[in-house]
């Protein structure tokens, strides 16, 4: 019996991940990861590097991070506390989905995932206060292969739900995409 549910998103290879719990009057036990169930569905590496995140404020945006080949990294990604508007872009140069976005609620409520292949940039905006994302990598973090898009780029044109109240400096100051962008390949 599997204890995932896992359905396309509108951009190739993206997934949505919901996990069946098994609960009684003490509570549930809920699967975060599973290396068998989840190969079917394109994790095919082991997990090098799990992260968990801690957003503050309600609005706050991070992101768009990705990570370049030869460090390219799956990731699935967890909300164990609160809610947020997690966002995927598609960077992959010969995609018929090149610098499209998608989003999906994830929430401790809803319990679901974001499995994001290699090759896509990756942000979310807090839609609560105190927000826990726990990532689990297929790559470990390399500093020489990081990359990142303006959350705020106009050729994205990412729908942000709320009033951006905080983003570091660091994300703000991403350079908005040129022509000189093509991709990344594998």
């Amino acid at each position: 019996m599997s204890r995932f549910t896992v359905t396309d998103l509108p951009l190739a290879g993206l997934k949505l991940v919901e996990r069946q719990n098994l609960g009684d009057s003490r509570g549930f036990l809920s699967r975060m990861f599973c290396a068998d169930e989840l190969a079917p569905v394109g994790w095919e590496k082991p997990i090098a590097q799990i992260n968990l995140t801690m957003t503050a404020r309600q609005g706050t945006v991070r992101g768009m991070h990705f990570q370049r080949p030869p460090h390219a990294e799956m990731k699935l990604v967890n909300c164990l506390r609160g809610a947020v508007f997690d966002v995927a872009v598609d960077l992959r140069r010969d995609s018929p989905t090149f610098l499209r976005w998608h989003a999906q609620e994830l929430s401790a409520e809803n319990r679901r995932s974001l499995l994001i292949p290699e090759g896509f940039a990756h942000g979310f905006q807090a839609l609560t206060d105190d927000c826990e994302l726990l990532y689990f990598h297929s790559m470990p973090y390399a500093a020489g292969s990081e990359g990142a898009l303006n959350a705020l780029d106009p050729a994205l044109a990412i729908a942000w739900p709320l009033e951006i109240t905080e983003m570091s400096d660091r994300d703000r100051g991403h350079s908005f995409l040129t022509s000189q962008f093509t991709g990344l390949t594998p």
